[in-house]
């Protein structure tokens, strides 16, 4: 799920026409848009591009991103590394969350991999990754057995944690069991998806507790993939239960 030229992309579960693309005023859907060699269960997330004017798609199984543009024409990129999370930095480049290999990779849009950072040894299981304005990178990690889940800012090299939040996993205020996804506002305020605490955690630039901005009560079911809409304020969180899911649409002004 993610915006672009003022759309909403929706990626479901399907052979074809698995990307649905809707009107971010009235959420009609506008069309259906079929990306050739993808199933839709091996996608790990979806991030756009305004710069750019294009989406990209990290495929599990085929270790690639998938890049449709606004023409619908698809070209796709290897990563070489299952990839996990994506973002695009301030130089309208990739950065894909590889969690196997326990590194950062930068992209530029057509899939030239510009450097890669190894991630400190007790980061483990990254699950997303953005760069700031200033070059810092703000990871979230910690897999299903791991027990320290947490989201760190880290230095442009990776080799030091400026900042953190979480440690020991657990349900307490201040702790995560598998943050999984984040997004950033325009003063770096981090939203973090809880996944199995089925909760968004709001959190400042330094990483100090803010609120909780969604709560269990409000998600119903676990959240995995959120993107944040800065002009309206408006945060959407795709959950899933099963086979099910939908979209929870969230003011954070």
């Amino acid at each position: 799920m993610t915006l672009l030229a003022g759309e909403l992309y929706l990626l479901r579960e399907k052979g074809r026409d698995q990307v649905e693309v809707y009107d971010v005023i009235s959420y009609h859907l506008l069309c259906c848009l079929t990306v050739p060699d993808i199933y839709s269960d091996t996608v790990v997330d979806m991030i756009s591009c305004e710069h750019y004017r294009c989406v990209y798609i990290g495929d599990d199984i085929g270790e690639c991103v998938h890049r449709l543009d606004a023409q619908g024409a698809f070209t796709l990129w290897t990563v070489n590394d299952k990839p996990q999370g994506l973002s695009v930095n301030a130089a309208h480049n990739v950065i894909v969350a590889c969690r196997v290999v326990r590194k950062i990779k930068e992209f530029s849009s057509h899939g030239d991999l510009l450097r890669e950072i190894a991630l400190p040894n007790d980061v483990n299981w990254p699950w997303h990754v953005i760069q700031t304005h200033s070059g810092q990178f703000i990871v979230c990690h910690g897999g299903p057995d791991d027990p320290v889940h947490r989201v760190c800012v880290m230095s442009a090299d990776g080799r030091h944690i400026a900042h953190s939040h979480g440690g020991q996993r657990g349900s307490d205020t201040g702790q995560y069991k598998v943050p999984c996804h984040l997004a950033v506002d325009d003063y770096e305020f981090v939203f973090v998806a809880d996944f199995i605490n089925r909760r968004v955690t709001l959190l400042s630039p330094t990483l100090q507790y803010v609120r909780q901005v969604v709560s269990p009560d409000q998600l119903k079911w676990k959240p995995r993939r959120m993107c944040l809409d800065t002009e309206r304020r408006l945060l959407y969180v795709a959950v899933n239960e099963w086979t099910a899911g939908r979209v929870v649409m969230i003011s954070v002004m």
